[in-house]
């Protein structure tokens, strides 16, 4: 039997040195997680404090039919998508300026220079919208159908915000990397 497995029957039985563990071993990866989306700390930390609440209320229904940390992490998006809902901050019209994805590679972002830390910060200080479309889709890996349905908006509305992130986020690459060569 599974480390995981063995917590998460603790857990239910309500054995608080399990459900502690379980907490420490999983809060700072889902922080993280609550972190992409929310715009700061304190907003990150009360979506981390909602989600292990749901988790703990919800613990017995996981099946171990897919690893505990993603089960996890999809409770910590799930929050976060709500309390932006709930904050009425996401788009509920199609965006009609859509004009297609770029093409742009990895390697034309100007990504090289700069630490995960920044480029994390950068993503942060995109709009509300533009930012959880752009974890939805380009880090969390669903399709735009999806991230439609989860955020009750259209597909087009997310490919827009998606599109929009992109134009955002090399615009905010590019001014990073200008300042680091002047700081060299």
């Amino acid at each position: 039997m599974s480390n995981d497995k063995l917590v998460v029957e603790a857990c239910i039985r309500e054995e608080r040195v399990a459900q502690r563990q379980l907490y420490e071993q999983f809060a700072g990866k889902l922080y993280a997680v609550a972190l992409r989306y929310m715009k700061g700390k304190d907003e990150a930390q009360d979506v981390l404090q909602d989600a292990f609440i749901k988790i703990f209320k919800n613990l017995h229904s996981f099946r171990f039919d897919c690893p505990l940390e993603a089960w996890l992490k999809r409770i910590v998006i799930n929050t976060a998508l709500k309390a932006i809902q709930k904050r009425g901050q996401m788009p509920t019209v199609d965006i009609a300026d859509y004009h297609g994805e770029f093409d742009e590679s990895p390697e034309n972002l100007g990504l090289e220079n700069l630490k995960m830390e920044t480029l994390l910060g950068l993503i942060n200080e995109l709009p509300e919208g533009c930012r959880t479309v752009f974890n939805l889709y380009a880090i969390e890996g669903h399709k735009h159908q999806e991230i439609a349905e989860m955020l009750n908006i259209t597909e087009g509305t997310s490919k827009s915000q998606f599109s929009r992130a992109r134009m955002l986020l090399i615009e905010k690459i590019e001014k990073e990397n200008i300042r680091l060569a002047k700081a060299n």
